[in-house]
């Protein structure tokens, strides 16, 4: 019996060798493609380009039907639109008797229409200045959005820190006032500054509160401070005084008395007074 080490020697010698064996093994090349063979595989490869083609080709006649269908479609849209518009012109061009409109006519009150508590006055007005102590007639304007006060001598100046005005009313010999107050001064705080264009340029105004009477009323009444004495009228009352207040009523004229002052002419006598100007003549 051979001896255990002789025998593990020989075993590792017969691993040795057939690991070199299969080492040294390489797979064998393909068979070449016989003339036959090569055929065959050249006629499948024509078959499946001509079966691609023969796809797009009918998607291409497929889309082709389809435009043409839409095309038709659109056609036949123009077409009815066409025949809609001839109706229509034909049906505006029948003669249809109507029936005359019946008009109902109602007195709304004055409160429906928010004129319940305002003050109608007409289109020329007296008014009274307390603080300065005297009448002057004003036009009353809608069209206006501020008041304005006929001025002359404007002067700014300060007074504790606080921008004032001081100027004198500016009047006519034919406006009709307390004739002590044709040149006094006036002075007031300058609540703010407007900027008025005209064609002959920009100029900027000063605006001051006086108190104003006109019958019944008695406001703060923003005045904007400008020469009015080519104008009939050296005061006007605007929006911003009329505002919940009044409604105008452009036929009538002095509809509320005359104020009183010392020095003035009686309430009685504004009728001598009240001859106006060509209201087509007042600047706005």
């Amino acid at each position: 019996m051979p001896h255990p080490l002789l025998s593990a020697a020989l075993a590792t010698s017969a691993l040795l060798l057939t690991g070199c064996v299969a080492l040294t093994d390489k797979p064998e090349p393909p068979a070449p493609l016989t003339p036959a063979d090569f055929h065959v595989r050249m006629d499948a490869l024509e078959d499946a380009l001509s079966a691609r083609c023969d796809d797009q080709s009918r998607l291409g006649n497929e889309i082709s039907s389809v435009t043409s269908r839409q095309d038709a479609l659109i056609g036949d849209v123009r077409e009815v639109g066409s025949l809609l518009r001839g109706m229509n012109s034909r049906l505006d061009n029948i003669a249809v008797d109507k029936p005359e409109p019946v008009v109902v006519r109602r007195e709304c009150a004055a409160d429906e229409l928010g004129l319940a508590n305002k003050t109608v006055l007409g289109s020329s007005e007296w008014i009274g200045l307390p603080d300065v102590g005297t009448y002057l007639k004003a036009r009353i304007d809608s069209g206006a959005n501020t008041s304005s006060l006929s001025a002359r001598e404007i002067t700014r100046f300060e007074r504790d820190g606080e921008n004032w005005v001081r100027f004198k009313l500016g009047l006519t010999d034919d406006d009709v006032v307390v004739d002590a107050v044709r040149d006094e001064w006036i002075e007031a705080p300058i609540e703010r500054r407007v900027r008025i264009i005209q064609a002959t340029g920009e100029e900027s105004r000063p605006v001051v509160t006086l108190m104003m009477t006109l019958g019944t009323i008695r406001e703060p009444v923003e005045f904007t401070l400008s020469d009015r004495t080519h104008l009939d009228y050296p005061a006007l009352l605007g929006r911003r005084f009329l505002l919940d207040i009044a409604v105008v009523d452009v036929a009538e004229r002095y509809l509320h008395e005359r104020p009183e002052y010392p020095g003035g002419q009686p309430a009685s006598e504004a009728g001598r007074d009240q001859d106006d100007a060509d209201l087509d003549n007042e600047e706005r």
